[in-house]
């Protein structure tokens, strides 16, 4: 995120302006969770994350399933229930929205919690315990969320963990271009599909 903000002409920072701020807490956390072959894998995103931001807190749900859904298949047990609960939250945020490709993620989503059938249980249960809560979820939560989802995936018990960080963060930075785009897309005919007012 560092060389991200110098690429922007910003100030050195590792939270530039110039990319979604889920988004770069992604970043940051899988570049702190990886190995030094990890890291260098991540060096050709850099260019591909700047400029890549919107103030729609859709957003940040949409990034949180991704990571919530890479992280719940091989967590350990005892991180499952966190994943299943925000995964939980996150598609009860989304709502009915029937925006471009939301459809997908509900998808990854529901085929994420069908591999741990136990932990999505617990989180039914868990929900229907503290009540359902507000319907949106803030940044705050989105942001936890990840971290625990990397933290997940950093710790599993599984082959290659660097790699699995490396698609979540490389599959996040596309998600995050798709909703961009998407976003001036619709802005841009919301904008010529104004009728003009005469005074």
């Amino acid at each position: 995120m560092e060389f991200a903000s110098y690429l922007a002409g910003e100030r050195w920072s590792d939270h530039p302006a110039c990319t979604h701020g889920t988004l770069a807490h992604l970043a940051r956390l899988v570049n702190d969770r990886t190995g030094e072959a990890g890291r260098a894998r991540l060096t050709p995103l850099i260019p591909s994350v700047v400029g890549l931001t919107t103030d729609d807190p859709l957003l940040d749900v949409l990034l949180t399933l991704r990571a919530a859904s890479a992280a719940l298949p091989i967590a350990a047990e005892d991180r499952q229930r966190s994943q299943a609960v925000g995964i939980r939250a996150a598609l009860r945020a989304l709502g009915e929205r029937d925006r471009e490709f939301v459809a997908e993620w509900r998808e990854l989503a529901e085929s994420a919690l069908r591999t741990a059938p136990a932990a999505d249980a617990w989180a039914i249960h868990f929900s229907e315990q503290v009540g359902p809560g507000r319907p949106d979820m803030t940044v705050r939560q989105c942001r936890h969320i990840v971290t625990l989802a990397v933290d997940g995936i950093a710790d599993a018990c599984c082959d290659d963990p660097d790699e699995r960080l490396v698609a979540l963060l490389t599959d996040a930075v596309s998600d995050t271009a798709r909703f961009v785009a998407a976003t001036r897309r619709a802005a841009d005919v919301d904008t010529q599909t104004r009728v003009p007012v005469t005074v």
